[in-house]
Formats: C-alpha cells, structure tokens, sequence
C-alpha cells in the first residue's frame, strides 16, 4: 500500500511500541484520547513524546475557543519540534469557521493538521485559506461520516481532488472503523489514514486464508466456553 499509517493514541507506552516496531510513518493525538489516557499535564506528556520520536510527524491539538487563545496555543505548540503539526478544529464551538486563524497560522510557516471535517464544503474552505508553500494535512472524518448512514468514498474521492490543488496538503482518511478502512482509502489514493493500536495489529491478517480463519474462530468460542465453565 502507498497510504501512510499514522498511530492514533494518547498512551506512550502505545505509542512507542508502535514506532519502535516500525508499524507508522507519523502520530495523532487529541484531548479527548489524553483524557481517556489519563494526562493531567499536556505540555509534560507532549515532551516526553518528542524525546523519543523525533523524526516522525505528531499532531498536538489547541484547546482554547477563540481565536487569539488558538493563535497563542499553536504557535508556543509549533515551538514543541520540527516534526510538529498543529491541531486546529474547521470551527470553533459555536460554529465560526477558522479559516482566518489558519490562514495566518499556515502562512507564517506553521504546519497545520485541520481535523474535525465532515464535508466538502468545509474542505473547499481550508484548501483556499493555507498556503501553497507549507505542510498541511486536511483531515476529514470518513468514520463518522459512515456512522450517519452515508458512504464516505465519494465525500473522501472529492476532496482528494479539491487538496490536490495546494502541492503540500494532504488528505487524511479520519476515524476508520475497521480495517477494510485502510484499503478503501488507499485505493482512493488516499495519502494518509489515521490508525488505532487494535488496526495495526490486524493489518497482519491480510490474505489470510479464510478456512484457517473459521477454524480459529470455531476454537475460540469453544476454548472460551471451557474456560467461563459453562453447562446447560
């Protein structure tokens, strides 16, 4: 495959098995996965993280919701590495698109990830605020997207097109569901989708022979019913 994988975590220990194994090519991460990871201290998990993945791309997320604070925040973060990208919500919680604040951020040098997109129009809107000559990545949430009943191929295909414009944004494939993820979207031509550690690992079933899969599944549910002790 061409698409590159990007882990998608907040736990270091995660994290760095999964660079040490050579299983991504960049990271991801958010506040709501630090939450669940338990951080207290974001500035202190993000520096223990760039001391020892320093040649891979990782996103850190701004938290503030106005866009002086944002501006304030993703400068002192871009100051974190070179490898890092900023985090920008398309909008802010009550809605107000950011596409002023990226468009200062991006033409001033900052790579930018702009996550938490869910249609073209808002893709259209980000490609025309950054700027040519600096690495973004537009990240558009194809999971969340399928989770409404809608097929996020077409949605994914068209703004593979609308990034094509700006030589250095990139499409990311966001919240995949399942593994068959990966594939769709590296067919699309896709250049990078973001990963949880549980995905990775079953990237090794490829190919798998489907008998041998069945039998496996067989042995499971009766070693599992063995195991609970089971009668009826």
């Amino acid at each position: 495959m061409s698409i590159k994988i990007y882990a998608d975590g907040a736990k270091l220990e995660d994290m760095l098995a999964v660079y040490r194994a050579g299983g991504a090519q960049g990271f991801t991460t958010n506040p709501t996965l630090m939450r669940q990871a338990g951080i207290v201290n974001y500035q202190e998990f993000a520096k223990a993280v760039l001391a020892e993945i320093k040649d891979l791309p990782i996103s850190f997320e701004v938290f503030a919701d106005d866009i002086s604070s944002m501006s304030i925040q993703a400068r002192k973060i871009a100051e974190w590495g070179d490898n890092v990208y900023v985090k920008i919500p398309v909008t802010n919680t009550k809605g107000d698109a950011m596409a002023p604040l990226l468009r200062e951020l991006s033409w001033s040098g900052i790579k930018l990830n702009v996550t938490a997109i869910l249609s073209t129009e808002q893709v259209r809107e980000v490609v025309d605020a950054i700027s040519s000559d600096t690495p973004a990545v537009i990240s558009v949430f194809a999971g969340r997207v399928a989770d409404t009943g809608r097929d996020p191929i077409p949605l994914m295909t068209e703004a593979l097109k609308i990034c094509r414009s700006k030589p250095k944004a990139e499409l990311l494939w966001a919240s995949p569901r399942e593994v068959l993820n990966i594939y769709q979207a590296d067919a699309i031509g896709c250049d990078i989708i973001t990963v949880t550690p549980d995905l990775i690992k079953k990237l090794k079933l490829k190919d798998k022979n489907l008998a041998e899969y069945s039998l496996e599944t067989v042995q499971m549910f009766y070693n599992d019913a063995l195991r609970a002790g089971f009668s009826i």
